[in-house]
């Protein structure tokens, strides 16, 4: 049977990951518990939780709050992953079978057919994933995911689906053939310059956010 806990931080968790729950929205334990049915404590413990974990903000003024990532913290989370994701493909590399290619071969595929930004989100981290799980490293790989669900919420804000799926694609197709040559160097080596293009995306953008002259306001006339 499901802990009231676990179900509650669970579904918060997604919601919040999906973007349903925007940064700043206050979450009240009230709304929350009669929501789910259940007393304030399982929703008490369940926003500790998520606390924890980075996804909820508590103040004494405000109660809780959907944490907000600023531009600063979007880099450094695209700096931690980029760490991680490069060693776990590091040591999975060398344990990669033929099956393990072939599933990701298959979410290529798919992610060829779709047509929605959603999901080639999706879809681009259950490929990493894939590649990642020969490695062995089951804490590794739920702090990858937590931190690309985390962030791709902001990720759609400051990046726009204009980029579009074809350069990912290439670079995909690219890393998995390395893999499945073995060559663990140029992997890790593509898959490094392919989460530096994401940095760079961003960069740009709050570049070109911060020289952008805001359109004028036009006031009712005199007269």
């Amino acid at each position: 049977m499901e802990i009231p806990t676990d179900r509650i931080a669970s579904e918060l968790r997604e919601r919040i990951f999906r973007g349903e729950l925007a940064g700043g929205l206050p979450l009240r334990q009230e709304q929350i518990a009669e929501e789910f049915g259940v007393s304030r404590i399982p929703v008490r413990e369940a926003l500790s939780r998520l606390e924890a974990e980075g996804l909820v903000v508590r103040s004494h003024n405000r109660g809780c709050t959907v944490a907000t990532l600023s531009f600063a913290d979007l880099l450094e989370s695209v700096e931690i992953r980029k760490a991680l994701e490069c060693a776990a493909l590091r040591l999975a590399v060398p344990k990669l079978t033929a099956k393990d290619a072939a599933r990701a071969e298959e979410i290529l595929a798919r992610y060829a057919r779709a047509t929605r930004p959603d999901e080639w989100t999706e879809l681009n981290l259950e490929f990493h994933l894939t590649l990642y799980r020969p490695s062995g490293m089951p804490r590794i790989l739920r702090m990858i995911e937590e931190i690309v669900r985390g962030t791709n919420r902001y990720l759609r804000v400051y990046i726009s689906s204009v980029a579009g799926r074809e350069v990912p694609m290439e670079e995909h197709r690219a890393i998995l053939d390395a893999a499945k040559a073995g060559d663990t160097r140029r992997a890790v080596r593509l898959l490094e310059a392919h989460i530096e293009r994401t940095r760079r995306m961003l960069a740009d953008n709050a570049a070109a956010a911060s020289t952008r002259t805001p359109a004028p306001v036009k006031g009712k006339r005199r007269g």
